[in-house]
């Protein structure tokens, strides 16, 4: 199964046994939407709700830190899903929040993993089914599973700033990543590239090709032949850019969970304005 499916594939496989189909919609809490209510009243049939929102560790001192692999083990065996199951997330968001909840299982091990290329949006346009049945599946035991993926902390990413080891680039539109006024930010962690989320999605949703995501990283001025960490303002467009770079098959890549929410109400840290 490739990392990114097109609704026709999914379509054509509905009701397979061996395909989980979740739902990661998750939206800002200034959209006045409700995922879960959105949820019920229409998903693509046989999905299970992830509720993404709350898949976090709120015992971490990182805001929205990723869960932990108990509570991982917990949300997967409540949803009843078997360890090595063929998964596809989509979403409904704006901020195209599949890609975290992607980060998230990517991270503890589920290699069976896809995003829907233009999630319920897409498969909406072209008029496929939408269903309100809520299908029940009996919890199983999972055990916990080890860490995968790298998350990069606060004190990594300000060590870095001498050492450099790490290209860090942030999620954010530039008007929050240069600190212009009225936009509510600072700026950016010193050294940062800025590449939007937005610039990896063509027009109807669906994301670029891979020789298009690279170019819009490269022309920022990032070296992809070294590392990189994202960031954003709370983790979730960052696992935005770390999915496109796994779809351009880079993967000395990391992802620094705390983002401008730690590091920009933190007084110690220096911060960068300007482009």
């Amino acid at each position: 199964m490739d990392k990114l499916v097109s609704t026709e594939w999914l379509a054509a496989r509905l009701g397979s046994d061996d395909i989980v189909i979740l739902d990661a919609t998750q939206h800002l809490p200034d959209a006045g939407r409700d995922a879960r209510a959105e949820f019920e009243d229409g998903h693509i049939p046989g999905a299970r709700f992830l509720d993404l929102a709350s898949f976090t560790d709120e015992q971490s001192e990182v805001p929205k830190a990723v869960p932990s692999a108990e509570q991982f083990a917990e949300r997967m065996g409540e949803l009843g899903i078997a360890p090595g199951s063929r998964i596809v997330l989509y979403d409904d968001s704006a901020i195209k929040s599949s890609a975290r909840a992607w980060f998230i299982l990517d991270r503890y091990g589920e290699d069976k993993l896809a995003v829907l290329d233009g999630g319920l949006s897409k498969w909406r346009s072209e008029g496929r089914d939408l269903s309100q049945r809520i299908v029940e599946h009996a919890p199983r035991h999972r055990a916990e599973p080890e860490a995968t993926r790298e998350v990069r902390t606060k004190d990594e990413i300000r060590d870095n700033l001498d050492s450099q080891d790490w290209q860090v680039v942030d999620a954010r539109d530039t008007a929050r990543f240069e600190g212009q006024e009225d936009s509510g930010s600072e700026g950016h962690i010193p050294g940062a590239r800025n590449v939007p989320f937005v610039r990896l999605f063509s027009e109807d949703g669906t994301y670029k090709s891979a020789p298009d995501i690279r170019s819009e990283f490269e022309q920022t001025g990032i070296d992809l032949d070294k590392p990189v960490v994202t960031s954003c303002n709370s983790g979730m467009t960052a696992a935005v850019l770390l999915f496109g770079l796994e779809l351009i098959e880079k993967d000395d890549v990391a992802l620094y969970d705390g983002s401008w929410m730690e590091w920009g109400h933190d007084p110690s840290l220096p911060k960068e304005s300007g482009a």
